[in-house]
């Protein structure tokens, strides 16, 4: 039995209010809601025992004890039989593009395309027959249960990311709740909820006998049950927990909030008059919607919040920054100043909001970054003040498809950066705005999970059962060859692998095991003041902080940033305190140039950035200095003399190879005297810039 999803196309919701059943006689019947039956249509030989509506609503697929699998349209007409078999199918899913299909055939698992000659992916997955699959339109997880009394997670390559230990009973129903957070199990007079990653939040014991299948309110906050012995059973989800520096916010009843104060012990109660939906806590403000309003509360002050209605009355994520805060609703993302007012709607075409988890989007002071949901190679940025994509702000584009988009959250608009994670777990960062970086380039390899510190430009990861801390990701741009000296590594081994960021705050980091027990690790203070003495340049300040610390890495990250900010006598020092003896000695020549176009153009060579070197001195009319650093770099093709290079050949006596020399070789008359006087009326043209 399966409700008609509620589709938006062209702006128009479709509303076609049809009910999917089938019969144990091999058909399915389309009912209206109103109870007229609008069709019956005969699908299988024996009990019809799957029927489920695609997403996008455009058609149904059913399963049952013949083994076949057959996909029809919404009026009812077979499409196409995509799998025959001897066993009887029990579950099948659909993917969130409608594009795929999950069948359980007896032990093993197969995800099967619609498209014609495509190959299936298979994989064995239980000891015992399938009975309930699930398949996350959010996150795109699967999850598994069977007669073996497991329950699995799986990606959809079949690599299994969680398995349960046996319960005491066959799984006899599976459901994700909205947004892809949770999930619920039920068995044998046995109802669980877990997270996303497989461990357990709670286990109840309703007397009720098996439970055959389960479904969760729009809002995430309660799940039915229908159970053999004829009942229904209606849960809700409390005890959810917040936490922010030093405060700890629990979710105590359905209409109840419990604010606890660490530092004075002091406990506050917010009663609300209708159920609590969502709720976040970050940036000194507390945000919580119910069914019809959003609440926003500052932790200076619990007892008088901002209240305003909501446009739509589901809010499904909620993101907040240092300025303000992003509601998703059914159909639209909103975004608020903490005291209430509306800033923003981005119209974002083709986005399906109950698709979209915090994987996918990511909110700046300044910038909303939003995975693309039809082509996930392709992340999309919008100004937050006019709800549009800037031209300075072009969609970032990558090879593979991308799992986990993040914003840094510190500095200047000029300086946000974005860090994504794609399917390889290989980390990239670029640029948002301008163009002097916007390069994609790639910073780490076989990350899990990801987060900025919310207070400067430092970026964590986790990689299996290792942490690390990316201290300035700038150094990328900067001088790759320390990038490595500016990264801590801890080894988190002892807390087991696969561990997953919860929150990265100050010099706290908080990680979540795979069994769900939270871990929290510190790190030194040094490298947060350092970014807060360059945030306000006081070079003095950090260079006396890491004479005092005398730690590699720290004189690494000031070497960097001071090559970025161009304090070249900050960063002559810290190169030397880390004995990159070549780099200093490079410095002092970059400091005898009069010419500051000369300077910048030598500080891009020594980040590697030739073109970028080459355009400063071209878009300055620094020619002869443009030929000589292609000289240097023994780059002919591009600006070679030819006078010199003859003369290289002559000393070397070597022969001309290169065609394009060859063809010009009788063409161009080689007169040195010429070329010295060039050399010599450019050198002249430097001086005047100068003066």
């Amino acid at each position: 039995m399966h409700w008609f999803p509620k589709v938006q196309s062209s702006g128009r919701k479709q509303s076609y209010e049809l009910l999917l059943i089938t019969s144990a006689d091999g058909k399915f019947h389309l009912i209206h809601k109103n109870g007229r039956l609008e069709k019956s249509v005969e699908a299988h030989k024996g009990a019809a025992l799957v029927g489920q509506w695609s997403y996008d609503g455009a058609g149904l697929l059913t399963a049952g004890e013949d083994g076949q699998v057959k996909i029809w349209s919404r009026s009812g007409m077979l499409r196409s039989t995509i799998l025959q078999g001897d066993v009887p199918i029990y579950t099948a899913a659909w993917s969130s593009d409608s594009n795929q299909v999950l069948i359980a055939q007896g032990r093993t698992l197969v995800i099967k395309p619609l498209a014609a000659n495509s190959k299936p992916t298979r994989w064995r997955a239980h000891d015992g027959l399938i009975l309930k699959t699930a398949w996350n339109k959010s996150n795109n997880l699967i999850i598994s249960g069977g007669e073996d009394c497991k329950y699995k997670v799986w990606d959809t390559f079949g690599r299994q990311l969680y398995c349960s230990s046996p319960v005491d009973y066959p799984i006899t129903s599976l459901s994700w709740a909205p947004g892809g957070e949770l999930f619920a199990v039920g068995s044998y007079n046995t109802l669980k909820l877990c997270d996303k990653i497989g461990w357990s939040h709670s286990l109840d014991k309703p007397s009720s006998g098996s439970i055959y299948a389960l479904a969760w309110s729009l809002d995430g906050t309660q799940v039915a049950g229908a159970c053999s012995n004829g009942n229904i059973i209606m849960a809700h989800i409390i005890e959810r927990r917040l936490e922010w520096k030093n405060f700890e916010i629990i979710l105590t009843s359905r209409k109840t909030i419990t604010v606890k104060d660490v530092l004075n012990d002091t406990i506050e109660k917010l009663d609300f008059p209708e159920r609590v939906a969502r709720m976040e806590l970050e940036y000194n403000h507390l945000v919580v919607t119910t069914m019809s309003k959003c609440h926003v509360f500052s932790t200076s002050n619990w007892n008088t919040p901002i209240i305003f209605d909501l446009k739509e009355g589901s809010v499904s994520l909620i993101l907040l920054t240092s300025r303000h805060f992003l509601l998703v609703e059914r159909s639209s993302i909103n975004i608020y100043s903490y005291d209430g007012r509306l800033l923003n709607s981005p119209k974002i075409p083709g986005m399906n909001f109950d698709m979209l988890d915090s994987s996918q989007i990511s909110l700046s002071p300044e910038t909303l970054a939003v995975l693309c949901q039809t082509d996930d190679k392709v992340i999309n940025l919008f100004d937050i003040s006019s709800g549009r994509q800037a031209t300075n702000l072009s969609p970032v584009h990558h090879t593979l498809g991308i799992t986990k988009i993040c914003l840094s959250q510190a500095q200047t608009a000029q300086e946000r950066q974005l860090a994504f994670v794609d399917r390889n777990r290989d980390v990239y960062i670029c640029y948002v705005q301008g163009t002097d970086y916007r390069k994609v380039s790639k910073l780490g390899v076989m990350v899990q999970s990801l987060s900025w510190n919310t207070e400067v430009n430092i970026l964590a990861g986790a990689q299996d059962s290792m942490l690390t801390v990316w201290l300035f990701p700038t150094a990328l741009y900067i001088d790759k060859s320390i990038l490595r000296r500016t990264t801590l590594f801890k080894d988190l081994s002892e807390s087991g692998r696969s561990l997953s960021l919860v929150s990265y705050g100050g010099n706290q980091i908080s990680l979540r095991r795979v069994d769900g027990a939270m871990i929290n690790s510190s790190l030194p203070p040094y490298y947060t003041i350092l970014h807060e003495f360059v945030s306000f340049k006081k070079w003095e300040g950090a260079l006396r902080l890491c004479r005092f610390v005398n730690d590699e890495t720290l004189w690494a990250c000031l070497a960097c940033m001071a090559c970025y900010s161009k304090e070249l006598f900050t960063a002559e020092e810290a190169y030397a305190a880390i004995n990159e003896l070549d780099k200093v000695s490079y410095l002092q020549y970059i400091k005898s140039l009069s010419l500051p176009a000369a300077q910048n153009a030598h500080l891009a060579l020594l980040a590697g950035n030739f073109k970028e070197a080459e355009n400063i001195l071209l878009l300055n009319g620094l020619i002869f200095r443009a030929i000589l650093v292609h000289m240097e770099l023994h780059n002919w093709n591009r600006y070679g003399k030819l006078s010199p290079l003859k003369c290289y050949l002559d000393t070397f006596e070597k022969a001309e190879t290169n065609e394009k020399f060859l063809q010009f070789k009788n063409e161009v008359e080689i007169n040195p005297e010429n070329i010295e006087s060039k050399i010599e009326l450019e050198l002249e043209k430097e001086k005047q810039k100068k003066l």
